[in-house]
């Protein structure tokens, strides 16, 4: 009888609009909710230089034994050098406390222990308006504060910088800020390298612990080194913030949970210090040590010239396709004349595209023409192929004609 005090929990909204999607039997239904890419006919892909790395990998004497506490040294390095690259002078000076982690979520878990652990449960951590959902559960269950800041404005359907800048300014100095480094999920948009600038200039001014989660970098814009320019500039700025790394996304890797977390430091004794406590209070008393096989795969093509090019112009591919499946449904959504504004789909960047739809005219879509999006109108442009990008953009025609929407 010890659990009988306890309800059954909420179902997770992206992964209660997966399962609707599986259920249903409507022959054309469209699945646009998970954010997982998918190639031109709808299909999951493994990536070429991915699946090269694995077999090269298997056909060598390995074993199953545990990794260290922290991970491969080999993958951290190689996966802290994509971040940061590998010139910049926190690295080289042994200022950035690295370890593997369960993909992105798991290293943005690992940060949240960490603030918990040196700055106490009382410490709020200001996350964007809209965000990720996850993120308010990771840092909630690490027994942190989680509030708002100004990100998204419904009015403009864009990004509100003012209001940001002013957020940033206005909450208590020493705060603890989340931004997305690229593709703020679930928007679409992000801050210009001028407005990025701007950003890491306030938070140094006002001495705020910034995280910043990497989930999309080379699949937002195509290029790996466009896509780590906020973090790029906040390790030039000289403060000390932290990356929640992924290569869910830019490598495939979903199932593989493979990732890292970073912090840089001020100095390398610091950095020691942060990683000590990361080993022994985050991980080890966690899930002990991280998975071996999707962090062996990814040092592989990070390390091999050839599997590495293979692996770019193949992620370049991936951004080039969604960027495609955006101008296909504007280009519909202008021919029908769809009242409003559009532009912003073709703007916005990386997997998702936010509609500005109301939730009600997300409900139309999915009963009555079986597209899974979520009620907050974002929809994974991965998931849009040629075949289905006209259907997709008339009815959104339909139910912006038809569905009143609430603002």
């Amino acid at each position: 009888e010890s659990f009988n005090a306890l309800a059954e929990a909420p179902v997770d909204g992206i992964f209660a609009i997966k399962n609707a999607y599986l259920a249903d039997t409507d022959p054309s239904k469209i699945d646009v909710g998970v954010g997982a890419y998918r190639d031109d006919t709808g299909k999951p892909v493994v990536m070429k230089a991915v699946q090269k790395a694995e077999r090269l990998l298997l056909e060598e004497p390995h074993n199953f034994e545990y990794l260290a506490i922290d991970g491969i040294p080999e993958f951290k390095r190689l996966a802290s050098e994509l971040l940061f690259g590998a010139d910049c002078p926190a690295l080289k000076e042994g200022r950035i406390a690295t370890v593997q982690s369960l993909s992105g979520t798991g290293a943005l878990r690992l940060g949240g222990e960490l603030i918990h652990q040196v700055l106490g449960p009382d410490t709020t951590v200001y996350v964007p308006t809209p965000t990720w959902e996850n993120h308010n559960n990771v840092f909630e269950h690490c027994n942190l504060k989680v509030k708002a800041y100004r990100y998204y404005n419904p009015q403009t359907l864009w990004l509100d910088f003012d209001a940001l800048m002013q957020d940033i300014e206005s909450i208590p100095n020493g705060s603890v800020m989340l931004f997305h480094a690229c593709a703020h999920n679930p928007t679409g948009i992000d801050p210009t390298p001028e407005q990025m600038s701007a950003i890491v200039d306030k938070c140094k001014a006002k001495q705020h612990l910034v995280i910043l989660d990497s989930a999309y970098q080379g699949f937002a814009s195509g290029d790996l080194e466009r896509d780590s320019f906020f973090i790029r500039t906040f390790a030039q700025s000289g403060q000390e913030f932290m990356v929640a790394q992924s290569f869910s996304k830019n490598m495939g890797l979903y199932g593989e949970r493979t990732g890292t977390l970073n912090v840089v430091c001020a100095t390398p004794a610091k950095a020691k210090v942060i990683l000590s406590h990361l080993k022994a209070f985050c991980v080890r008393s966690n899930y002990s040590n991280p998975p071996s096989h999707g962090a062996r795969i990814a040092a592989r093509v990070l390390s091999d010239p050839a599997l590495r090019a293979e692996w770019v112009a193949e992620l370049a591919s991936f951004a080039d396709r969604i960027k495609a499946m955006r101008k296909l449904i504007y280009d519909r959504l202008v021919e029908l004349k769809t009242p409003g504004s559009w532009e912003r789909i073709i703007k916005q960047i990386g997997m998702f595209s936010y509609t500005g739809l109301s939730v009600e005219q997300c409900e139309v879509l999915i009963k009555q023409y079986h597209i899974y999006l979520l009620k907050s109108g974002r929809v994974s442009m991965a998931g849009v192929t040629t075949s289905t990008a006209t259907k997709i953009a008339d009815a959104i025609d339909h139910v912006v004609r038809t569905v009143p929407a609430r603002l």
